[in-house]
């Protein structure tokens, strides 16, 4: 009996070990597996907003382009390559991308007059005031 489970197929558990494969292999070689998923984000929502942190070392802050409109959040930037001369060559290059473009769909409409952003230390952080249209709000039940 115990050797019955160790040899027993699974084919649907084979085919989402394939499509995972698949997917990991043409991230990787058409380059989308790092630049889709920079920089690394954090979304906090409660009623009243949201809060997002990005990780984006080495960045300056007059190289990011941050807008929001209605629900979505798009965050833009590009970091100067160091320039070493002419007679330099690359031994190594770890730092990840240069430019990036993230949108995030956010779960409710956004106060965009309201949003506030901050960068320190390397960690951008945007407040977003959630619209009053679209809080929630309570309803009286009247009796007769």
């Amino acid at each position: 009996m115990y050797l019955s489970r160790i040899w027993q197929f699974d084919p649907w558990r084979e085919l989402d070990r394939i499509h995972d494969e698949m997917n990991r292999l043409f991230s990787n070689t058409l380059g989308r597996n790092v630049a889709s998923s920079y920089p690394a984000i954090n979304i906090w929502v409660n009623n009243d907003g949201a809060l997002v942190t990005a990780e984006l070392p080495g960045f300056d802050v007059k190289d990011l382009d941050i807008t929001v409109l209605n629900d979505e959040l798009r965050i833009k930037g590009t970091r100067k390559k160091p320039d070493f001369g002419k007679d330099v060559q690359i031994h190594r290059l770890e730092s990840g991308v240069d430019s990036f473009q993230r949108t995030i769909q956010l779960p409710y409409a956004v106060e965009s007059d309201k949003v506030e952003a901050k960068f320190e230390r390397g960690v951008l952080t945007i407040t977003l005031p959630r619209a009053e249209a679209d809080k929630p709000r309570k309803i009286q039940v009247s009796t007769k």
